[in-house]
């Protein structure tokens, strides 16, 4: 038995002095940026203080009866059937207890799902594994995807601070105005979660869940998907930038004149050096997860685009598949996830690359043609 123990302590100690382990050692919840996390936060410590209180107490008296009353000093059990007096205590001080809790947690639990008069409304629609971002009333809306570099993940390069939590187009606020998010989700349940503002909702298709906040400082605060929502459930992180209200004007305006450009690349005659130039961009934020970097796919749930009936053959079907999905699959549609020049450029991408080699030519107006057809 002592060598077991012993055993055990070296491990104990080697684990505690070892060089590879940064995880940080932090037993509380933060405290957040926002009014309500403070509030979340200070109701946290007082229920906890509550129950520390709470578990001294009944030890404390647990404790000292085992041993003040031990046996080996011939104590003696007394032998009673009922006492009113007692009873009433045990029944009166917890529900004091409850009425304790209940009144800041009531209070609490009022502001979290007050998202009435907000200043800007955001829908927030989760995708698998991604999220899009619109800015209603302001014909803004993009997506946001994970940018942390496929070798980090497969450990071939050392990993950054911020892994697995980085995106090319994070949601910008302003600060000092009250946010609402309306947040569903478009395929499988997501969950939208950012600790320092003390949001986090489901995102479930077909339904639509309210959360807001007031950022009082600017910064950029980050969160995950805390759903299980498939294979790539952990690469779907959730960034927020706060701006000042005059950067944030500053923002959206060039946010909204990207989106009247993209608008006119439409109609613009591409060639095929273009199109594949965009189509790996695309390709590598939105297929590659599945279908892989070389089109190799992971038979038999995704499958393989290199060297594929479908990519050296059928055009129309291929087109098809990207805008409206395959139902009873893992392939979504992208319809609403990308443009009609993106999904023109992958397509063209896809058909072109890793030595699929047809020279074929898929332009945003096929695209747009083909949505208007359906």
């Amino acid at each position: 038995m002592l060598r077991y123990a012993k055993a055990w302590l070296s491990g104990l100690v080697l684990l505690a002095l070892s060089g590879t382990i940064h995880a940080d050692w932090a037993f509380n919840m933060p405290k957040g940026v926002t009014q309500v996390s403070n509030e979340v936060y200070d109701l946290h410590m007082l229920i906890f203080w509550i129950c520390v209180v709470i578990g001294i107490v009944v030890f404390g008296v647990m404790f000292y009866s085992m041993f003040a009353h031990r046996k080996s000093k011939g104590a003696v059990a007394s032998k009673f059937h009922e006492n009113l007096s007692v009873e009433v205590l045990w029944t009166v001080i917890p529900l004091l207890i409850l009425v304790g809790m209940a009144v800041p947690a009531t209070k609490t639990l009022i502001s979290i799902y007050d998202a009435q008069d907000s200043d800007l409304d955001v829908m927030v629609t989760g995708y698998q594994w991604r999220w899009q971002y619109s800015y209603l009333g302001e014909d803004v809306t993009f997506m946001s995807n994970m940018t942390t570099p496929r070798e980090e993940i497969r450990n071939l390069t050392d990993k950054n601070d911020n892994y697995l939590l980085e995106v090319d187009e994070p949601l910008v606020v302003p600060i000092g105005k009250k946010v609402r998010f309306l947040i569903t989700a478009a395929d499988v349940i997501h969950s939208w979660w950012v600790p320092a503002l003390a949001v986090k909702k489901d995102a479930i298709p077909g339904f639509v869940n309210e959360a807001w906040t007031i950022i009082d400082e600017p910064g950029i605060y980050r969160g995950q998907c805390t759903e299980l929502c498939g294979r790539d459930h952990g690469f779907m992180p959730v960034v927020v930038e706060a701006k000042t209200q005059e950067d944030f004007d500053i923002w959206l305006a060039e946010k909204k004149e990207a989106a009247a450009r993209e608008a006119e690349l439409t109609s613009k005659e591409w060639t095929l050096a273009e199109l594949m130039t965009r189509g790996e961009e695309v390709y590598g934020r939105a297929c590659a997860a599945c279908h892989q970097p070389g089109g190799e796919g992971i038979p038999p749930m995704f499958p393989a685009l290199k060297g594929s009936d479908m990519a050296l053959n059928d055009i129309q079907g291929h087109i098809n598949i990207v805008v409206n999905g395959s139902p009873g699959t893992s392939m979504a549609s992208f319809a609403a996830q990308l443009s009609e020049v993106d999904i023109a450029a992958v397509i063209t991408y896809e058909r072109n690359a890793w030595g699929n080699d047809t020279g074929d030519v898929v332009t945003p107006v096929d695209i747009l043609n083909f949505k208007n057809s359906q």
